[in-house]
Protein backbone atom coordinates (compact mmCIF):
# COMPACT_ATOMS: atom_id res chain seq x y z
CA UNK A 1 0.00 0.00 0.00
CA UNK A 2 1.31 3.49 -0.92
CA UNK A 3 1.84 6.16 1.75
CA UNK A 4 1.64 10.03 1.36
CA UNK A 5 3.86 12.34 3.39
CA UNK A 6 1.81 15.49 4.35
CA UNK A 7 4.53 17.24 6.38
CA UNK A 8 5.92 19.43 3.56
CA UNK A 9 2.42 20.63 2.63
CA UNK A 10 1.59 21.53 6.24
CA UNK A 11 4.86 23.40 6.64
CA UNK A 12 4.20 25.35 3.45
CA UNK A 13 0.69 26.20 4.64
CA UNK A 14 2.04 27.43 7.97
CA UNK A 15 4.61 29.63 6.23
CA UNK A 16 1.85 31.05 4.00
CA UNK A 17 -0.26 31.91 7.01
CA UNK A 18 2.71 33.63 8.62
CA UNK A 19 3.31 35.65 5.44
CA UNK A 20 -0.37 36.61 5.32
CA UNK A 21 -0.29 37.62 8.99
CA UNK A 22 2.77 39.83 8.59
CA UNK A 23 1.32 41.30 5.41
CA UNK A 24 -1.91 42.24 7.21
CA UNK A 25 0.08 43.51 10.16
CA UNK A 26 2.18 45.73 7.88
CA UNK A 27 -0.91 46.96 6.07
CA UNK A 28 -2.56 47.80 9.39
CA UNK A 29 0.55 49.63 10.57
CA UNK A 30 0.77 51.55 7.29
CA UNK A 31 -2.91 52.43 7.55
CA UNK A 32 -2.41 53.60 11.14
CA UNK A 33 0.56 55.75 10.14
CA UNK A 34 -1.36 57.17 7.20
CA UNK A 35 -4.35 57.89 9.41
CA UNK A 36 -2.10 59.60 11.95
CA UNK A 37 -0.56 61.82 9.26
CA UNK A 38 -4.00 62.56 7.85
CA UNK A 39 -5.30 63.52 11.29
CA UNK A 40 -2.25 65.71 11.91
CA UNK A 41 -2.74 67.43 8.54
CA UNK A 42 -6.42 67.98 9.29
CA UNK A 43 -5.60 69.47 12.70
CA UNK A 44 -2.99 71.75 11.14
CA UNK A 45 -5.57 72.95 8.63
CA UNK A 46 -8.06 73.59 11.44
CA UNK A 47 -5.46 75.53 13.39
CA UNK A 48 -4.57 77.60 10.32
CA UNK A 49 -8.24 78.31 9.63
CA UNK A 50 -8.79 79.33 13.23
CA UNK A 51 -5.71 81.53 13.12
CA UNK A 52 -7.01 83.19 9.95
CA UNK A 53 -10.37 83.76 11.62
CA UNK A 54 -8.71 85.21 14.69
CA UNK A 55 -6.62 87.53 12.52
CA UNK A 56 -9.74 88.62 10.63
CA UNK A 57 -11.64 89.25 13.85
CA UNK A 58 -8.69 91.17 15.28
CA UNK A 59 -8.61 93.36 12.19
CA UNK A 60 -12.35 93.99 12.39
CA UNK A 61 -12.07 94.82 16.09
CA UNK A 62 -9.29 97.32 15.37
CA UNK A 63 -11.42 98.93 12.66
CA UNK A 64 -14.37 99.14 15.05
CA UNK A 65 -12.16 100.64 17.74
CA UNK A 66 -10.94 103.21 15.22
CA UNK A 67 -14.51 104.02 14.23
CA UNK A 68 -15.52 104.29 17.89
CA UNK A 69 -12.66 106.71 18.46
CA UNK A 70 -13.78 108.77 15.47
CA UNK A 71 -17.34 108.74 16.77
CA UNK A 72 -16.18 109.92 20.19
CA UNK A 73 -14.14 112.68 18.56
CA UNK A 74 -17.15 113.69 16.48
CA UNK A 75 -19.36 113.71 19.56
CA UNK A 76 -16.83 115.85 21.39
CA UNK A 77 -16.63 118.24 18.45
CA UNK A 78 -20.43 118.28 18.23
CA UNK A 79 -20.72 119.07 21.94
CA UNK A 80 -18.22 121.93 21.58
CA UNK A 81 -20.05 123.32 18.55
CA UNK A 82 -23.39 123.09 20.35
CA UNK A 83 -21.89 124.85 23.37
CA UNK A 84 -20.54 127.62 21.13
CA UNK A 85 -23.88 127.87 19.37
CA UNK A 86 -25.65 128.15 22.70
CA UNK A 87 -23.24 130.86 23.84
CA UNK A 88 -23.73 132.77 20.59
CA UNK A 89 -27.51 132.46 20.90
CA UNK A 90 -27.34 133.64 24.49
CA UNK A 91 -25.18 136.60 23.47
CA UNK A 92 -27.55 137.48 20.66
CA UNK A 93 -30.54 137.16 22.97
CA UNK A 94 -28.76 139.22 25.62
CA UNK A 95 -27.86 141.88 23.08
CA UNK A 96 -31.44 142.01 21.85
CA UNK A 97 -32.67 142.10 25.43
CA UNK A 98 -30.37 145.01 26.28
CA UNK A 99 -31.63 147.00 23.29
CA UNK A 100 -35.24 146.43 24.34
CA UNK A 101 -34.30 147.06 27.95
CA UNK A 102 -32.84 150.50 27.32
CA UNK A 103 -35.77 151.41 25.11
CA UNK A 104 -38.08 150.25 27.89
CA UNK A 105 -36.14 152.24 30.47
CA UNK A 106 -36.59 155.38 28.41
CA UNK A 107 -40.25 154.65 27.76
CA UNK A 108 -41.04 154.14 31.43
CA UNK A 109 -39.37 157.34 32.67
CA UNK A 110 -42.12 159.83 33.59
CA UNK A 111 -41.84 163.59 33.44
CA UNK A 112 -39.95 164.91 36.41
CA UNK A 113 -37.55 161.94 36.69
CA UNK A 114 -33.98 161.78 35.44
CA UNK A 115 -31.67 158.79 35.81
CA UNK A 116 -28.08 159.26 36.92
CA UNK A 117 -26.80 155.68 37.19
CA UNK A 118 -27.74 152.23 35.89
CA UNK A 119 -25.88 149.09 36.96
CA UNK A 120 -26.72 145.50 36.07
CA UNK A 121 -25.95 142.55 38.34
CA UNK A 122 -27.21 139.25 36.97
CA UNK A 123 -30.92 139.60 36.30
CA UNK A 124 -31.32 142.76 38.37
CA UNK A 125 -30.77 146.45 37.71
CA UNK A 126 -29.74 149.05 40.28
CA UNK A 127 -31.12 152.41 39.19
CA UNK A 128 -30.34 155.77 40.73
CA UNK A 129 -31.77 159.12 39.76
CA UNK A 130 -33.37 162.38 40.79
CA UNK A 131 -37.00 163.45 40.73
CA UNK A 132 -39.06 166.55 41.35
CA UNK A 133 -41.35 164.76 43.81
CA UNK A 134 -41.89 161.43 45.49
CA UNK A 135 -44.98 160.95 43.37
CA UNK A 136 -42.80 160.91 40.27
CA UNK A 137 -40.75 158.09 41.81
CA UNK A 138 -43.94 156.14 42.55
CA UNK A 139 -45.12 156.63 38.96
CA UNK A 140 -41.77 155.41 37.69
CA UNK A 141 -41.99 152.25 39.80
CA UNK A 142 -45.52 151.56 38.56
CA UNK A 143 -44.30 151.94 34.99
CA UNK A 144 -41.45 149.50 35.65
CA UNK A 145 -43.81 146.92 37.12
CA UNK A 146 -46.08 147.13 34.07
CA UNK A 147 -43.17 146.70 31.66
CA UNK A 148 -42.68 143.58 29.55
CA UNK A 149 -38.97 143.50 30.36
CA UNK A 150 -38.90 144.44 34.05
CA UNK A 151 -40.78 143.54 37.21
CA UNK A 152 -40.63 143.67 40.99
CA UNK A 153 -39.22 147.16 41.48
CA UNK A 154 -38.04 147.81 45.04
CA UNK A 155 -37.33 151.28 46.38
CA UNK A 156 -34.03 151.40 48.26
CA UNK A 157 -33.88 155.04 49.26
CA UNK A 158 -35.40 158.45 48.63
CA UNK A 159 -34.14 161.65 50.23
CA UNK A 160 -34.08 165.37 49.69
CA UNK A 161 -30.84 166.73 48.28
CA UNK A 162 -30.06 170.38 47.70
CA UNK A 163 -32.38 173.26 46.87
CA UNK A 164 -32.94 172.48 43.19
CA UNK A 165 -36.70 172.01 42.94
CA UNK A 166 -36.39 170.25 39.60
CA UNK A 167 -34.08 167.57 41.03
CA UNK A 168 -34.98 167.79 44.68
CA UNK A 169 -35.41 164.11 45.52
CA UNK A 170 -32.58 161.64 45.06
CA UNK A 171 -33.71 158.01 44.86
CA UNK A 172 -32.34 154.53 44.35
CA UNK A 173 -34.22 151.37 43.45
CA UNK A 174 -33.72 147.87 42.13
CA UNK A 175 -35.76 146.11 39.48
CA UNK A 176 -35.65 142.54 38.18
CA UNK A 177 -35.28 141.71 34.51
CA UNK A 178 -37.53 139.25 32.72
CA UNK A 179 -38.31 138.10 29.20
CA UNK A 180 -41.58 139.07 27.56
CA UNK A 181 -42.76 135.43 27.58
CA UNK A 182 -42.43 135.19 31.38
CA UNK A 183 -45.64 135.71 33.36
CA UNK A 184 -46.16 139.11 34.85
CA UNK A 185 -45.76 138.95 38.63
CA UNK A 186 -46.73 142.56 39.24
CA UNK A 187 -49.43 143.16 41.77
CA UNK A 188 -53.07 143.14 40.54
CA UNK A 189 -54.42 146.46 39.51
CA UNK A 190 -51.14 147.67 38.08
CA UNK A 191 -51.95 150.54 35.74
CA UNK A 192 -51.51 150.14 32.02
CA UNK A 193 -48.24 151.09 30.44
CA UNK A 194 -48.10 154.82 29.85
CA UNK A 195 -47.69 156.05 26.33
CA UNK A 196 -44.37 157.63 25.55
CA UNK A 197 -44.78 161.41 25.71
CA UNK A 198 -43.82 163.59 22.81
CA UNK A 199 -40.24 164.63 22.76
CA UNK A 200 -39.14 161.69 24.95
CA UNK A 201 -35.37 161.13 24.56
CA UNK A 202 -34.11 158.02 22.82
CA UNK A 203 -32.30 155.15 24.56
CA UNK A 204 -28.93 156.37 23.33
CA UNK A 205 -29.63 159.84 24.72
CA UNK A 206 -30.64 158.40 28.09
CA UNK A 207 -27.48 156.32 28.26
CA UNK A 208 -25.35 159.33 27.38
CA UNK A 209 -27.16 161.40 30.00
CA UNK A 210 -26.66 158.73 32.67
CA UNK A 211 -22.99 158.39 31.82
CA UNK A 212 -22.36 162.15 31.96
CA UNK A 213 -24.23 162.50 35.24
CA UNK A 214 -22.34 159.62 36.89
Amino acid sequence: MATINLLPWRAERRRQRERDFYTMLGAAAAAAVLAWFAWGYWMDMRIEDQGARNAYLSGEIKQLEGKLTEIKDLETTKAKLLARKQIIEQLQASRSQMVHLFDELVRTIPEGVRLTSIKQSGNALAVQGVAQANGDVSSYMRNLNSSQWMQGSDLQKTEIKGDDKRNRYEFGLTVKLRSPEQPDVAAPGTPAKPAAPAGKPTAQAAISSAGSAS
